[in-house]
């Protein structure tokens, strides 16, 4: 999808415009680097600064709290992990809300509240529906009563807590628009007012047609695309795409290094983030291979090993 700039709202025609802008002119236009990428004074997470591969929490600290709720980005929290990585839905109603499968099953108590409602598809639901389940009961006991929390309830989370993002668009071809939906949402929060492209904020999917709309509708937005593509397809890939995410499994040292030969829409080295580490010694082999981020339930696991 492509836009005339008469049409664009206020945020992306802001995110658009500073690629075109050198920093002597940013300052000139008076934007400041410091109140751009700046975490909010409450921020209790450091920077991550140590060497070798960015630990990501999957769907927050996922090993030890609800996944995708607030509850487990504060796990990561306290864990000192600042990049939490999550799934973004949206309800019948337009609400986007995180949440990883396409029905509500699995991590909340929607057959007991809506016995009558078969599938119990997200899609399906209202954001007031879904307000009424539980999404930390399956978990454990402690976290009866934590909820389905919507992107805005997390996005000003992990600006409290001093976190970033790695942000992947859910079956995205259930949700037509949600892309620019996402994008708005980051952009009235200050998701997007990032110095660099991808220092706070990564948009990633398995669905190559959406992380290609996404880099069109916000061209500085650092992107990901979650596969395994063959060698020869991955310049293609990097017409739109930042990173290239597979799965552990699938991984080669020859393999990175291709990915990593290219350069992608900013001009930099494609990075590779894999998932999912749960495994000190398989963190170990995969940093080796020379991958770019681990992502990790228990991304204190991976932080040991490879710092042993």
């Amino acid at each position: 999808m492509s836009y005339a700039t008469a049409g664009w709202p206020g945020w992306l025609l802001g995110a658009v415009a500073v690629t075109a802008l050198s920093v002597s002119e940013l300052s000139g236009h008076g934007f400041s680097p410091a109140a751009a990428s700046a975490a909010p004074a409450s921020a209790t997470v450091a920077s991550p600064a140590a060497p070798g591969p960015l630990i990501v929490a999957h769907r927050g600290a996922s090993g030890h709290a609800p996944e995708n709720t607030l509850a487990a980005a504060d796990a990561a929290a306290d864990l000192d992990t600042v990049w939490v990585e999550t799934d973004v839905q949206r309800t019948r109603d337009g609400e986007l809300i995180l949440l990883h499968d396409t029905t509500l099953t699995r991590t909340t108590d929607v057959e007991e509240v809506f016995p009558d409602r078969a599938p119990w598809r997200v899609a399906d639901f209202t954001s007031a529906e879904i307000e009424r389940l539980d999404a930390g009961s399956w978990f454990g006991a402690d976290f009866a009563g934590e909820g389905v929390p919507t992107l805005a309830e997390y996005l000003d989370r992990l600006s409290a807590n001093g976190q970033r993002l790695l942000l992947e668009l859910k079956a995205p071809e259930d949700y037509p628009g949600i892309e620019e939906e996402i994008l708005a949402e980051l952009g009235e929060r200050g998701w997007l007012n990032e110095w660099y492209p991808g220092q706070r904020l990564v948009l990633q999917s398995f669905d190559a047609d959406s992380v290609r709309t996404v880099h069109e509708l916000a061209p500085r937005v650092e992107t990901g695309f979650l596969g395994t593509p063959p060698v020869a397809e991955i310049p293609a890939y990097a017409e739109f795409a930042d990173q290239i995410n597979p799965r552990h499994a699938d991984l080669t040292a020859a393999y990175v290094e291709s990915v990593q030969a290219v350069r992608g829409p900013h001009g930099r080295p494609l990075k590779v983030y894999t998932w999912t580490v749960n495994d000190g010694a398989l963190a170990t082999r995969v940093a080796e291979l020379g991958v770019d981020g681990i992502i990790s339930d228990v991304p204190e696991v991976v932080r040991e090993a490879l710092a042993s």
